[in-house]
């Protein structure tokens, strides 16, 4: 059988935890129809976020959607949080089975 595979963008978002229900809000605002959230933690060369307290917990968002989508939503982020935040981002395409779903 051969499967019909759709191509799409899937947007990471690497961000202080505190951030995360803004951050589903404004995706789903820009056309994001769904998403997935993990706690995470790492280094980077602004240093160690261990997530061992409230204030040191980092999640990742990750995006499944069109490349303009994932776009309006990266250039959001970029003004609204990353000057005061926490936050990295970046694109992986991908492809999907279903791609109504995303």
């Amino acid at each position: 059988m051969k499967l019909a595979k759709h191509p799409k963008t899937m947007l990471v978002i690497v961000a202080e935890a505190l951030l995360e229900e803004d951050l589903i809000r404004d995706a789903s605002q820009r056309g994001a129809q769904g998403w997935t959230v993990s706690e995470v933690h790492g280094a980077s060369r602004d240093g160690v976020r261990e997530g061992a307290w409230e204030a040191d917990r980092t999640i990742e968002l990750r995006l499944v959607c069109d490349e303009a989508v994932a776009d309006a939503i990266a250039a959001h982020v970029l003004q609204a949080y990353a000057a005061h935040y926490a936050v990295a981002m970046y694109f992986v395409p991908v492809t999907v089975l279903r791609p109504e779903r995303f």
